[in-house]
């Protein structure tokens, strides 16, 4: 079983950054999306960004292209998201995922392609 662990999230004012953090994805030597999902309250699950990692592939959200960038530090096998300019309408519970190559729809975020998942981290926009 995946044993993925979420980190970073907190309370920002609009216009500011928060760093997100997620290790742990049981696949290896790069086979798989590895992917960050949101979840307001009252609403659905939306995929914020991919990774293809063998071949650092990304595919972001309309809503956050410009301002959230994805990064992973092999050294260390940790997927960053980098928010900046966060808006009030940001404000979710933000999830980790793993996908493996195969599953389809997992480069465009489809929630269901997705079959490991961590606990959440809180993230807050508001003034």
């Amino acid at each position: 079983q995946a044993h993925l662990v979420e980190s970073g999230g907190g309370s920002v004012k609009p216009g500011g950054s928060l760093r997100l953090s997620c290790t742990g994805s049981r696949y290896t030597h790069g086979l798989y999306y590895m992917a960050w999902f949101r979840q307001a309250p009252g609403k659905e699950r939306e995929g914020v960004a991919t990774m293809y990692i063998a071949a650092n592939s990304i595919h972001y959200h309309d809503s956050v292209k410009g301002r959230f960038t994805l990064s992973y530090d092999n050294a260390n096998n940790i997927l960053n998201l980098h928010m900046n300019n966060l808006k009030p309408e940001d404000t979710a519970m933000y999830y980790c995922a793993t996908a493996p190559l195969s599953a389809s729809g997992a480069r465009w975020l489809a929630p269901s392609a997705y079959d490991h998942w961590g606990q959440g981290t809180q993230v807050t926009v508001s003034s």
